[in-house]
């Protein structure tokens, strides 16, 4: 498993953002070695936009994928620092991605963060 950097730039290229203009990509990659991209996909009813990140997970579950497969996220966008998930993201990622998955958040100037879904959220919605 590695920081799929390039294959997340691809993903951000495929943003469709003409209100913010602020592109996002996500790479997942698989146990096999496949990658799943997703962007974010703005609305003009901003509550209808949707995130680089539930993209892709959504995405590779509608494509037939099993999120237990997940090895890395990579998730990358033309910020000052390495971009973070929001909130719902986070969410949708601590029920979805392995806690053993490695998490790289990066920007174009190659700078990254590695961490994972418990410490983007430590206190995680479940259902028991």
């Amino acid at each position: 498993m590695k920081m799929n950097y390039q294959e997340a730039l691809k993903a951000m290229k495929k943003a469709y953002t003409p209100y913010s203009h602020f592109n996002v990509g996500c790479a997942l990659e698989l146990k096999d070695g496949t990658i799943i991209h997703g962007a974010n996909v703005e609305n003009a009813s901003y509550g209808l936009s949707n995130c680089a990140e539930r993209s892709a997970l959504f995405s590779l579950i509608s494509q037939g994928y099993d999120p237990k497969d997940i090895v890395s996220v990579t998730i990358i966008a033309n910020d000052s620092q390495p971009v973070s998930p929001c909130g719902a993201c986070r969410q949708v990622m601590h029920e979805l991605v392995p806690k053993d998955a490695k998490i790289y958040l990066t920007n174009l100037k190659e700078e990254v963060k590695e961490t994972s879904v418990e410490e983007l959220l430590p206190y995680g919605f479940v259902l028991k």
